[in-house]
């Protein structure tokens, strides 16, 4: 499981995927969202501004992700 770092809290699904380079694009991730290819927690996520919070595991293609807030 990678693990994944945010500055804020929350943060939106979409823009995580594009942050991490699993999509080419925001429209490309909210369009795999959409067509429910993304978990969340275990469960099929189709809110593509869903909010994102430290301890919440995506799980997208092969990758599963663990989200962290990230310390400064």
């Amino acid at each position: 499981m990678r693990i994944v770092e945010i500055s804020y809290e929350p943060t939106e699904l979409y823009k995580i995927l594009k942050f991490e380079g699993l999509v080419a694009s925001g429209g490309e991730a909210k369009h795999v969202i959409a067509e429910g290819l993304v978990s969340l927690n275990g469960a099929v996520e189709t809110q593509k501004r869903k909010k994102i919070m430290a301890g919440d595991i995506i799980d997208f293609g092969d990758e599963k992700m663990q989200i962290q807030l990230r310390r400064e």
